[in-house]
């Protein structure tokens, strides 16, 4: 799996921090997210592909 952003785009809602901390992040000064691991263990998997799915601004991209 491999995560791209297009940090451009966030809303910084943050949901994506809340399902899956250990690869989201977001900036202290604007709340616009931040790519912890581009590429995560299997483990965060279902994780990534749930914050992909409810990121209101669809800023997510994973790549299989």
């Amino acid at each position: 799996m491999k995560i791209t952003l297009d940090a451009d785009k966030c809303c910084a809602a943050g949901q994506c921090v809340l399902i899956a901390p250990e690869v989201f992040d977001q900036r202290d000064e604007d709340g616009v997210v931040v790519l912890l691991d581009a590429e995560p263990p299997a483990e965060q998997h279902a994780a990534v592909r749930e914050a992909a799915a409810i990121c209101p601004a669809a800023v997510i991209e994973v790549q299989e």
